[in-house]
């Protein structure tokens, strides 16, 4: 069947989600629109890291030249306000590279396959979704304490592989992306009575979160200054939001950052939603019934991590918690490779 024979797949959210998505359904010649609402390239808070991610999935959504130079780390150091506590290695080496880079090469790809990409276009979706999906982000919360910062830091030791430091309200991930750059990002408490800008502000609730020692060795290098960013009202779930319609990336389910699953299950969603949305861009398949397929699909890959890490995230944030995870990874008692698994 000719594409022009085809039914168009409307995709609104050009993140990792919308675009690997994108890029997939042209190569089996679907007609495809995305609307993004912001612009390429751009930097994002994201902890740039993706652990669990198989080739099987790069695969299947055909991303494989964008990630062919990623870094891979399999060492893991957990960091107790400034002690080292322990550390494991990865089971599967996690991928390092930045959401500026791998954005404007999924963009690229995209459109050299002959996507139709509308840049700076606020898109809602129509009241009859049929044909639509969602990859729009993540949904806010505006009860939510938490806020996110990011910024990149060059001339730092970051001989310790990726690196997880717990703070009082807080934890901080470090992984080194292209050209020796180091991604900073954390998640941290609101806090009151802080002044600052955009670029004050990750050093700053690094302190006040206890963590002076990682706040003066980030001192001591270079901020990529463009790269600084917040973002605020997170809100992290236990179960996926399958809604009425197809859901991807956050606005499917927001995992909480100290997995290094986010960017994973942004393209493992995407790859599931692969072969139902084809089928129905071909006529095989009603509406309703790609809906149930993908929303099926996408509660068995993610139910259980979104319940693992619910379970686990007040250890990292707490401070009380905090000393007990810490004593038990000292004494290897902490069961990492099980948490692992449990939570990719």
């Amino acid at each position: 069947m000719s594409s022009a024979a085809h039914h168009t797949v409307s995709i609104v959210g050009g993140g990792l989600a919308g675009l690997a998505l994108g890029v997939a359904l042209r190569r089996a010649e679907v007609p495809v629109e995305l609307f993004e609402a912001g612009d390429y390239p751009r930097h994002r808070v994201c902890g740039e890291f993706m652990a669990g991610l198989d080739d099987a999935t790069v695969c299947r959504l055909g991303i494989e030249e964008a990630l062919a130079d990623a870094g891979a780390e399999r060492r893991v150091t957990w960091y107790l306000r400034n002690e080292a506590v322990g550390g494991q290695t990865l089971p599967h080496p996690a991928r390092t590279i930045s959401r500026l880079v791998l954005d404007a090469r999924l963009v690229a790809r995209f459109t050299a396959l002959g996507g139709r990409l509308h840049r700076g276009l606020r898109q809602a979706l129509p009241s009859d979704a049929t044909g639509w999906v969602d990859a729009a982000g993540r949904r806010r919360s505006t009860r939510s304490p938490w806020m996110g910062l990011k910024a990149h830091f060059g001339g730092i030791d970051a001989s310790a592989g990726l690196e997880l430091h717990l703070g009082d309200g807080a934890y901080v991930g470090l992984a080194t992306v292209e050209d020796g750059w180091v991604n900073v990002c954390g998640l941290f408490r609101r806090r009151s009575g802080l002044t600052m800008d955009r670029v004050s502000a990750l050093p700053a609730y690094l302190r006040a979160s206890g963590l002076d020692g990682l706040a003066d060795r980030l001192a001591a290098g270079k901020m990529r200054l463009e790269s600084a960013s917040a973002v605020a009202a997170l809100h992290f779930d236990r179960k996926v939001g399958l809604g009425d319609g197809i859901r991807l990336g956050d606005a499917v389910a927001m995992i909480p950052p100290f997995t290094g699953n986010g960017m994973a299950m942004a393209l493992i969603g995407a790859a599931c939603a692969v072969d139902p949305l084809v089928a129905w861009a071909r006529r095989e398949r009603s509406w309703p019934e790609t809906v149930g397929s993908v929303q099926s699909a996408l509660q068995a890959e993610f139910r259980t991590r979104l319940a693992g890490a619910s379970l686990l995230h007040p250890f990292l944030v707490n401070p009380s918690l905090q000393r007990g995870l810490g004593a038990a990874a000292r004494t290897g008692l902490l069961p990492l490779t099980r948490l692992y698994h449990l939570l990719h």
